[in-house]
Order: C-alpha cells, then structure tokens, then sequence
C-alpha cells in the first residue's frame, strides 16, 4: 500500500487560492481543489471541517494579499499614503479580479460586517491629519472617496473599462481637492 500523501492546511489554504484565482470562488470545491493538489478529499476534510470554513480561509488569504498591495503600494513613496491606498485597492482589482470579486463583489446580505475596520479606521485616520476635519467628518469624507476609488476598481475587475494610472491618478487627486475644499469651507 503507498503512503498516504502528506497535505498540510497551508498548502490546502494555497491551492484553494489559486483555483479561485483562475476560475473563480465557484470552482471551489473539493474534487476540483483534490485534483489541483493531486490527493483525494480526505486531507481537505481533515483539515477544514467543511467548504464554507475553507472558503473563509480563503478570504483570509485574499484579504492578507489585498493588504500587501496597499503596504507596497504605500511603502513605494510615488503617492501620499491616502492616495497610495486607493491605488493599490484598485490595482488589485485589475491584478486580481476574482479575489477581488470574492472579497468586494459576493453578496453580504447575511453577513455581520463590522462598522469599524482596522484599514477603514486607518483611513479616516490619514484623513484627518491630513485635512485637520473632525472624526465624523473624516468618515464621511472616507466614504465618498472610497466609492469613487470602489467603483474604478469594480470597472476593472469586470472589464467595463480600463484607464491608464495617470488618469485614475488624476481622477483621486480631482475627487479628494474637491471634497477637502468642500469639507473645509463646510467646517
């Protein structure tokens, strides 16, 4: 009898990735995620319970590797950090459309999201030392920013339009002069 293959739930956690990397979180399932890591099911179900706690490791992972856009995107100095985290957002949507579209486009109907996050929380942070404008109008601000730099990075990931980073650029540095100068007179 050979020995049975040695999976690890990292290695598990890795294919699964990239599978939804390929063809989406609806290849996801355990045949097609066995034949990725040339198994049978059973390391897949001794390491996760079941496909929604794997799939749940799997936004995990997205979610760390969206965030490594936003730190390399930060940590390259070409933008002030504000900017530079709308730009690595919607980089990554272009770079990486279905987990994009698994962590920002499935349905949240019945899922708790939590209002405050640390990366939202960070934001509304740079915001207000960079604007001198109280907490809540810094939410504000954040959020009316953050669905302009949303829906460039939603264009992306589906393929409805595609400009070049200069114009998204200029498109961010337009949104943000324009709410601070409203914001600041408002204040």
């Amino acid at each position: 009898m050979p020995p049975k293959v040695k999976v690890t739930k990292e290695e598990i956690v890795r294919a699964a990735t990239a599978l939804v990397r390929k063809y989406g979180e609806e290849a996801l399932g355990a045949r097609a995620l066995a034949a990725e890591l040339c198994c049978s099911t059973q390391p897949i179900f001794s390491n996760f319970t079941s496909m929604e706690e794997l799939r749940l490791a799997v936004i995990d992972e997205a979610e760390r590797i969206g965030e490594e856009y936003i730190k390399k995107e930060t940590d390259s100095g070409k933008y002030p950090p504000y900017k530079a985290s709308g730009m690595a957002y919607i980089r990554f949507a272009g770079e990486e459309k279905e987990l994009f579209r698994l962590l920002y486009m499935r349905d949240r109907t019945d899922e708790l999201i939590p209002e405050h996050t640390g990366l939202g929380d960070r934001m509304e942070g740079m915001v207000q030392s960079q604007t001198g404008l109280g907490s809540e109008e810094a939410r504000i601000f954040h959020l009316e920013m953050w669905a302009l730099v949303h829906g460039i990075a939603v264009m992306l990931a589906t393929g409805y339009l595609s400009p070049e980073e200069e114009l998204i650029s200029r498109m961010l540095t337009d949104a943000y002069q324009g709410l601070k100068e409203r914001f600041v007179k408002e204040g």
